[in-house]
């Protein structure tokens, strides 16, 4: 028995360790560059409110067709008389009442008495009606249906840039969290260089080698980086919240970044093979303003159509709860509505003017958009060109600087060199490092705005 429970709660603890595991294993969130911009198109708020509305514009389309269906209403109204309405008839001659023999013109006369009065309607009643209709021709309502047609092709449209958009977003805030952590990881080592030199410097003071403004100067040199290193990842754990806040994530949730910016620059995923060929025509922003110019033109018809009658049928059944004894209520009735507009003292004409100038609008918007499009993919293109060439050249900078700073560091160890040649080759490979790394990460937003825009214009 006692082996038997010593085995369960075994059992229990092994479990207990293992969920535990799991539940560590679950909470960290690890993406590469891809997978963060697959994850946000599903998590990302920004996306998701985009969706909903393409749904609404599903719903809105059912609105707008379920108008020119049958209609069905059923009501019911309550009312109260406080003094019923009564008719008599007048006198009228009373035969029974007759006297028996001959008949005088007294007695005829004498024989007219009023007839009793009777109501015409009841103090209480409920009349229920229940019609149906459907609509034979409208104008605006054939029309309304292509409007909202379109407008969902726009709102679908603007799912596709806003995907795209926060593509673009979340791969700049990627690259700039790899190019902070590589920023970081190179100060740390060159600070590890100094402390090292420090500590020799320090040595060789002892022994009278040196003066102590040298060791003090390579004191200064330490504390500057160190100052750099804390600033470096103070930006890192911003851009890491940004990087959350995009993918739609909680900012307590780890995350790991599994893409390391030396693997990407190796892919030579950051060079275009060949130049890239743009269509504005094909861009979804173009796609977006056409769109609106034919709800333009379509809203211009609605309005003209509104000189056109709109023809509907109705069929009505009523029922009283308390029917009078005179009830002149017709219980069935079928009938035909036709509707015409006659005079609007110019107020139609007044909104075909303003929708003729709305279409107008539109049009040039599109025009200007066009030529907008081709300057934002040759602006982004020379950005790109320009990134690309300071990018070649800075990481030539940084690779002769850092030569040169680590030979000036052995014969600065020899006695050879001063400190402030030491401080000064220091400063300058840690500027051609910065103008590196900055170099890296313009090239890299620089590429990642040209590929959305050239990823939205397939």
């Amino acid at each position: 028995m006692k082996l038997t429970r010593k085995c369960l709660l075994t059992f229990v603890i092994l479990g207990l360790i293992t969920k535990g595991f799991s539940q560590d294993n679950k909470d960290m969130l690890k993406l590469s560059i891809s997978e963060a911009q697959n994850y946000a198109l599903q998590y990302n708020r920004s996306v998701q409110s985009a969706k909903i509305d393409v749904k609404s514009m599903e719903k809105k389309i059912w609105e707008n067709l379920a108008t020119g269906f049958p209609q069905l209403n059923f009501d019911i109204n309550y009312q109260h008389q406080f003094v019923v309405p009564e008719l008599s008839l007048g006198p009228y001659l009373d035969v029974n009442a007759l006297p028996d023999g001959f008949l005088t013109k007294q007695n005829i006369l004498d024989h007219y008495p009023n007839s009793p009065p009777f109501a015409l309607g009841v103090k209480n009643n409920a009349i229920i009606n229940l019609t149906l209709s459907q609509l034979i021709f409208s104008g605006q309502y054939f029309i309304g249906v292509k409007a909202v047609q379109i407008a969902k092709q726009v709102t679908e449209k603007a799912l596709v840039k806003t995907e795209a958009q926060t593509k673009e977003s979340v791969a700049d805030t990627y690259y700039l969290i790899l190019v902070l952590s590589e920023n970081d990881r190179v100060l740390n080592e060159s600070l590890k260089s100094v402390n090292q030199t420090y500590g020799e410097m320090v040595k060789m003071n002892q022994q009278g080698l040196n003066e102590e403004t040298d060791v003090d100067q390579i004191k200064i040199n330490s504390s500057n980086i160190q100052t750099l290193i804390n600033s470096v990842e103070s930006q890192k754990e911003i851009s890491m919240k940004l990087l959350k806040f995009q993918l739609g994530v909680d900012f307590n949730q780890p995350l790991e970044l599994t893409d390391s910016l030396r693997g990407i620059i190796e892919k030579g995923n950051i060079q275009y093979m060949s130049p890239p060929e743009y269509n504005a025509k094909n861009s979804v922003d173009y796609q977006i303003m056409s769109n609106q110019e034919k709800v333009a033109s379509l809203l211009l018809k609605m309005e003209q159509s509104k000189y056109l009658p709109t023809v509907t049928s109705f069929y009505r059944h009523q029922e009283q709860t308390n029917q009078p004894s005179f009830n002149f209520a017709v219980k069935d009735i079928v009938g035909v509505t036709l509707s015409l507009p006659i005079i609007s003292s110019g107020q139609r004409n007044s909104k075909i003017s303003q929708a003729k100038f709305d279409l107008e609008k539109s049009r040039l918007n599109k025009e200007n958009g066009e030529q907008g499009l081709m300057m934002d993919f040759e602006t982004a293109l020379s950005s790109y060109q320009t990134a690309f060439s300071n990018f070649t050249t800075n990481k030539e900078s940084m690779t002769l600087s850092k030569k040169v700073y680590e030979k000036t560091v052995i014969k600065y160890r020899e006695g050879v060199s001063s400190s402030f040649e030491l401080t000064q080759n220091q400063n300058q490979f840690l500027t051609a490092e910065s103008n590196y790394y900055n170099s890296v990460l313009s090239l890299l937003n620089a590429k990642a705005k040209l590929d959305r825009i050239l990823s939205i214009s397939n």
